[in-house]
């Protein structure tokens, strides 16, 4: 299959791209720049030159492919409701190209919190959460079956983590309790992240591309949910810090914009998505990854 990839060059879409190349699948990758293409290049890939912004690009890459990995997005955080409206228009303008030829169309998201303990594949998420602002995206995708596409969505959890991380948001817990001569957690810490290796959540997107009916959400969730005290004690341990709590409502104030999602309860199972397409974690935890020691030797 000949498989158009936006984001190819980004953390997760690189992983997405060698996964694909690994099955025999060829891959055209989305590159904004003549590094980026050059970049594919050397994996193997074709570079297809455009951006999210570019919709024509978008078109025309669709258009050339048997199928569409979708992992760019614009991590803007200051103004994400912007990120999300960007990410929105490139969705339906691949999925206009990709109208009533059958063709799989895979998608990112994210898993959502849910007052009622764990997140499934069906969660809603709640009105003006992050997730929230990308369900809108995933229910764009979800109604293409009515229209001849075959689209899915893969959720990610908060961390998405492996030796390459380098810009998610365990980089800037670590950076902050640099900054701030400690490693913190907010309340009590008891509130839990869910977390993948990165090289797992690639698996699961091939085989939503290969696989996945129209309409499915999976759920890339290695770790259900770990508690945010542990993840602070591993930092505090690594960076030699000593290792406390911040109060709830002074979290913004210490971790900034990510405060609110440091201290948000959002643990997520992946049951189903490993019953229906086999898919097992095989990657080590964020636990164990933070033990590895490169996220500190940097």
């Amino acid at each position: 299959m000949r498989v158009f990839v936006t984001g190819a060059t980004g953390f997760v879409g690189s992983a997405v791209v060698c996964e694909l190349l690994g099955a025999g699948h060829q891959v055209l990758g989305l590159a904004r720049s003549d590094a980026s293409a050059a970049k594919l290049t050397a994996a193997g890939a074709e570079a297809h030159r455009g951006s999210l912004e570019d919709l024509d690009s978008l078109r025309t890459g669709a258009a050339a492919a048997d199928g569409v990995v979708h992992t760019a997005f614009v991590h803007d955080f200051g103004d994400f409701e912007r990120s999300v409206g960007t990410d929105r228009l490139a969705i339906e303008t691949i999925g206009e190209a990709l109208a009533g030829t059958g063709r799989p169309f895979v998608i990112s998201s994210g898993t959502p919190a849910t007052p009622c303990g764990v997140a499934t594949e069906d969660t809603i998420p709640e009105g003006g959460s992050l997730a929230a602002g990308r369900f809108a995206s995933e229910e764009i995708v979800v109604s293409l079956a009515m229209r001849g596409v075959r689209g899915s969505v893969v959720r990610l959890p908060r961390s998405v983590h492996s030796d390459e991380d380098r810009h998610g948001f365990v980089p800037l817990l670590i950076e902050t309790a640099g900054t701030r001569g400690v490693s913190a957690y907010p309340g009590d810490g008891a509130n839990r992240w869910p977390a993948v290796h990165c090289l797992d959540a690639a698996r699961l997107y091939r085989l939503a591309l290969e696989h996945a009916p129209a309409g499915t959400r999976l759920h890339a969730v290695g770790d259900e949910g770990i508690p945010v005290r542990e993840i602070a004690e591993r930092i505090g341990k690594h960076l030699g810090l000593p290792i406390e709590s911040v109060p709830g409502d002074q979290a913004a104030e210490h971790f900034s914009w990510l405060g609110p999602i440091f201290a948000a309860d959002m643990p997520a199972s992946s049951a189903r998505t490993q019953d229906q397409f086999d898919w097992q974690p095989t990657h080590p935890g964020l636990l164990s990854d933070l033990d590895a020691g490169h996220y500190f030797a940097r």
